[in-house]
C-alpha cells in the first residue's frame, strides 16, 4: 500500500512551529516534492528524445535543467524532514501526487518537447506561488523563503523556455 501525503507520521522535534501548522506545511512540501520528482522525469524523457537541427542545444539545456531540479528535490525532502515529517519521494507517489499533466510521448522536435516544458514549468511556477502564501500565512516563513529561492529559479528557467518559442 502506498503512503499518501496525508498519512505521514511526525517525529518528536523541539522546532517551535506547531504540530498543526507542520502538519499542514509538510503536506504542502510532499506535494511539491513529487511534482519537482516528475518534472525532473519529464525533463529527462524531453532530454532523452528531442530531434531535429537544435538538438544538441536543447539536449544540454534540457539536461542542466534536469540537474537543477535534483538540487530542488533534496531541498524540499530535506525540509519536510527537518519539520520532523517523512518525506515520501517514490516514484510511484510522485507518479500518483503530481499536480503536473503526463508528458507528451510522441513529442520529437524541440518545438514540441520546448513547449511541454514550458507549459509543465508554468504550472509548477505557480504551485510554488501558493505554496509561498500558503507557508506565509501558516507562519513558516522559512520555507516560505525555500519556495521563493525555487520559484524565482523555475521562473527564470520558464524565460529560458520560452525564448526559444519566439518567432
Amino acid at each position: 500500500m502506498v503512503q499518501t501525503l496525508s498519512q505521514t507520521k511526525q517525529y518528536p522535534t523541539r522546532i517551535d512551529l506547531a504540530a498543526e501548522v507542520r502538519t499542514e506545511v509538510i503536506k504542502l512540501l510532499n506535494q511539491t516534492l513529487a511534482a519537482t520528482l516528475d518534472l525532473k522525469t519529464q525533463t529527462k524523457q524531453a532530454h532523452w528524445n528531442v530531434k531535429g537541427m537544435d538538438f544538441y542545444q536543447l539536449h544540454e539545456l534540457f539536461d542542466e535543467l534536469a540537474t537543477e531540479l535534483e538540487e530542488y528535490i533534496d531541498m524540499v525532502a530535506e525540509r519536510v524532514t527537518a519539520l520532523a515529517g517523512t518525506a515520501l519521494g517514490t516514484a510511484r507517489i510522485a507518479a500518483s501526487e503530481s499536480i503536473l499533466p503526463e508528458y507528451p510521448l510522441d513529442a520529437v522536435s524541440g518545438v514540441e518537447h520546448v513547449t511541454a516544458l514550458a507549459d509543465r514549468y508554468a504550472a509548477y511556477g505557480k504551485h510554488l506561488r501558493e505554496a509561498i502564501d500558503t507557508t506565509d500565512n501558516l507562519g513558516d516563513l522559512d520555507t516560505a523563503d525555500l519556495y521563493t529561492e525555487i520559484s524565482r529559479a523555475i521562473d527564470k528557467r520558464l524565460w529560458f523556455l520560452e525564448a526559444h518559442l519566439v518567432k
